[in-house]
């Protein structure tokens, strides 16, 4: 693995799941590390057959439908032998979405420009929720200039690590920079030799996210059944 593909992977995320979400996110960065992709969000939904949703990027914050049958391949027979999750589940491995999770630093100087809305674990100033335009970063802080009734265009320094959450909020300029995006990386990807065909494996479904053409280049996702032996 290149130093740039090496340093894409060992960026650590600052907001992370707690739970039965951060094991099973202990055990697939790793194995995702070492395809050249890296974790974005897990996240388990349902208990009884329930579904395990892991986010994964490429180094262009992109996810083609290969790419997460190739993370799929790897990472199936790593969490059956690991068996994190005491039911049957669903896994799900997909990519960020248009609007997609801010998880690391680089995540908020690369959507700068783009609205967003956090949601802090403690509030500052009577308020937890804040929406505006990503103005990057200023250290272990997300610059934002909210946009909400609360603080019109005001800059506030919000620190990353004590987020719950991060997210794009979908604007048609985010959408045609995501189709940008997109187009590139199949054009890339396109140039790179193949050794072999990419199939689904034995009970794998390729599903499209949104039932769109554009979105099933966008937000492409596999899913496989685990834990089959085991009683609801």
């Amino acid at each position: 693995m290149d130093e740039r593909l090496t340093g894409f992977t060992e960026e650590p995320r600052l907001i992370a799941e707690p739970g039965r979400a951060a094991r099973v996110a202990v055990i697939a960065e790793p194995v995702l590390a070492e395809l050249g992709y890296r974790l974005v969000r897990v996240r388990i939904s349902g208990s009884a057959g329930c579904t395990v949703q892991i986010m994964a990027e490429r180094p262009n914050g992109t996810m083609a439908i290969e790419d997460c049958e190739a993370v799929s391949r790897a990472l199936s027979p790593v969490l059956d032998v690991a068996d994190p999750i005491d039911s049957r589940y669903r896994l799900e491995i997909s990519s960020p979405g248009i609007d997609r999770p801010l998880v690391r630093r680089s995540d908020f100087e690369r959507y700068a420009g783009h609205l967003a809305q956090v949601e802090m674990l403690a509030s500052i100033q009577g308020r937890r929720r804040f929406r505006g335009e990503l103005l990057g970063t200023d250290g272990d802080f997300a610059r934002l200039r909210c946009n909400d009734g609360g603080a019109e265009n005001r800059e506030v320094l919000l620190r990353i690590d004590d987020m719950s959450e991060a997210r794009l909020l979908l604007t048609d300029t985010l959408i045609s920079e995501s189709l940008r995006r997109s187009k590139q990386s199949d054009k890339a990807k396109a140039r790179e030799p193949r050794a072999e065909a990419n199939r689904g494996g034995a009970g794998r479904t390729v599903t499209d996210a949104r039932n769109a053409e554009q979105n099933r280049r966008m937000n492409p996702t596999t899913e496989t059944h685990h834990g089959d032996s085991k009683r609801q």
